[in-house]
């Protein structure tokens, strides 16, 4: 039983990680010596992780869930490894005194653009490809 409950509290640690590293990341993006490369990451990981809707929709039976449990988790760990420690360390504690404060993660409008853009190009990246030649 100890050691479910050493599981449980370690996933629960971890989560709480990724989301502190998902609004790190917001910080991060804004700070001017955060390297380019790194800025786009975050940019990139900051919109979709901070949208109020997903890439995959979360009803959809197993994939929903594969952009929350896999997708955005490897995304802020490329991220963060990319970022100078100096500025994570700085980053990494405006996140902890934002989400005392505030009590949530931020909200990105940024966010449904890019996941909208995403659908849309694959919309027409279908049409375009799959169904067109065939009529």
């Amino acid at each position: 039983m100890d050691q479910q409950l050493s599981t449980t509290e370690k996933l629960r640690t971890w989560a709480r990680n990724i989301k502190r590293d998902g609004v790190t990341l917001w910080f991060a993006y804004k700070n001017p010596e955060t390297p380019w490369f790194a800025k786009a990451l975050c940019v990139l990981v900051v919109a979709y992780a901070l949208s109020p809707i997903d890439l995959i929709p979360d009803f959809m039976p197993v994939l929903g869930y594969l952009d929350d449990l896999i997708l955005l988790p490897c995304l802020i760990w490329l991220a963060v490894r990319l970022i100078p420690e100096s500025v994570l360390a700085q980053c990494r504690v405006r996140a902890d005194e934002w989400i005392t404060k505030e009590g949530r993660a931020p909200k990105n409008k940024w966010g449904i653009v890019f996941v909208l853009a995403v659908w849309i190009l694959v919309a027409w990246v279908t049409w375009r490809y799959a169904v067109s030649p065939f009529l």
